[in-house]
């Protein structure tokens, strides 16, 4: 199983946000979409960071002020890209190991969709659940 397995079903809509706008304003992106990161892009449409939920109540924590601040005051500069035929081990893993939660997908240099931690986990429970049914059924049919 690939990203592009997640991507079929999940779609490639992806909720971006330039550099230069406000904090404000992506709290605001962040509550209309209820999604949990954003994908910052460049004028090119290319993702130059990323800034979630919790990027943005840790500096809340330390500055109350950070409202009116650009959004590239806070973004994650070095964005782990996928690609559609990634497997989806390798990006859990991966995923778990620099502690991420959000992964832009770039296919040709094109944005292309985004998967969560949390999209992984339902695609290997699917996995596991088909897997899970084939087994039973065969295990029915051979006590017949």
């Amino acid at each position: 199983m690939n990203i592009q397995s997640i991507l079929a079903v999940k779609g490639s809509h992806v909720v971006t946000i330039r550099p230069e706008q406000s904090i404000r304003e992506a709290i605001a992106t962040l509550v209309t979409h209820n999604i949990g990161a954003l994908v910052v892009v460049n004028e090119a449409g290319l993702p130059v960071g990323i800034l979630s939920e919790r990027d943005i109540i840790r500096a809340l924590a330390k500055n109350e002020a950070l409202f009116s601040l650009p959004v590239s005051a806070l973004m994650v500069r070095e964005v782990i890209i996928g690609e559609p035929h990634d497997d989806l081990e390798a990006v859990a893993h991966t995923m778990t190991e620099k502690r991420i939660r959000h992964v832009p997908v770039l296919d040709r240099g094109r944005l292309v969709g985004i998967v969560s931690i949390g999209d992984v986990v339902k695609a290997q429970r699917d996995q596991y659940q088909g897997e899970l049914y084939t087994l039973q059924t065969m295990m029915l049919a051979d006590q017949a």
